[in-house]
């Protein structure tokens, strides 16, 4: 999508949406705005990838038992900088799709 399309065709939507998409990087509470606010295509495609970046965590948490605690830094690290820029994106309103994780958010159907 078009930066610009994003600030002006759905303003108002964005602001409906922004802190549901903001919860969507925080963890667990990803499944908020899948829930309370699936009607808004913003905080639904947020909380898309925030659901991929929780599971993510899981599959971290289960591989460094298996692996090592090498495994749980590396992982975390990664995800937690994916989380960091889905939070700077929706903190300027956009909808960025982030690599890899947008590939696998997408097929979710709600």
């Amino acid at each position: 999508m078009d930066r610009r399309e994003n600030k002006k065709g759905n303003a108002q939507e964005i602001l409906e949406g922004k802190i549901f998409a903001l919860l969507a990087y925080l963890s667990v509470l990803c499944i908020i705005p899948l829930v309370f606010k699936k009607d808004n295509h913003f905080s639904l495609f947020h909380g898309k990838q925030g659901l991929i970046i929780f599971v993510g965590e899981v599959a971290v948490f289960i591989l460094q038992i298996i692996l090592g605690p090498w495994i749980w830094k590396l992982g975390m690290f990664a995800l937690g900088i994916f989380s960091l820029i889905g939070i700077v994106a929706v903190l300027r309103d956009h909808y960025l799709k982030l690599p890899i994780i947008w590939d696998i958010a997408e097929k979710i159907t709600l």
